[in-house]
């Protein structure tokens, strides 16, 4: 699940203060507003995104009610244990609920990097924008697709789309197989498409 859809489910979660890490049954009642200007580093959202896959199932279960004290230990502990403090924590998750480049990063950092010898790990980033880019155009066209086969009129323009694109369809092709089976890689398109919008 990507981390910027947690977000909603996790809305008690970034009103947590310090006083709910020591006294678990007190939660803050404003939001930590976060700097413009703040820029994370990838260990920073690689512990905000393990804090954020422990939370996320307890928020879930809550069901737009308010944490109970186990429930508000629990999450303190996985942020505590992610390496963030609970301030920062909340920093990261309101900058990461207003800016998607930066959901992006976490969500890249939080992945298993691509298997060495993978087509994952050999796609650049150029390779990784290209497929992203030719993927958005892809879909205009796919949507247009009645009973499920394209026509050779599409199959035309989906060949010139990913060409277009930089990409060969052979290697688009692999880049494809590769993005359904690696989170890494996916992470990396999705990436790429956040910078580009």
């Amino acid at each position: 699940m990507r981390v910027s859809t947690l977000l909603a489910a996790t809305a008690s979660v970034a009103l947590i203060s310090g006083a709910a890490a020591a006294a678990p049954a007190a939660v803050a009642t404003a939001a930590v507003s976060a700097p413009q200007d703040a820029a994370y580093t990838d260990a920073e959202l690689k512990g905000y995104a393990t804090a954020m896959a422990r939370i996320a199932p307890i928020a879930q279960s809550l069901n737009g009610a308010a944490p109970n004290a186990d429930q508000q230990a629990q999450m303190a502990a996985a942020v505590s244990e992610s390496g963030l403090t609970i301030e920062k924590f909340n920093e990261i998750s309101n900058a990461v609920g207003a800016d998607p480049e930066l959901g992006a990063r976490a969500e890249l950092a939080a992945a298993t990097p691509s298997p060495a010898g993978s087509v994952g790990a050999g796609v650049t980033d150029t390779e990784a924008d290209q497929f992203g880019a030719a993927m958005v155009q892809l879909q205009a066209v796919l949507a247009t697709v009645q009973g499920g086969t394209p026509t050779p009129e599409q199959q035309a323009q989906m060949a010139a789309i990913v060409e277009g694109s930089g990409l060969s369809v052979e290697r688009f092709n692999e880049i494809s197989n590769a993005v359904a089976q690696d989170a890494h890689l996916r992470a990396r398109v999705s990436l790429a498409d956040a910078r580009r919008n």
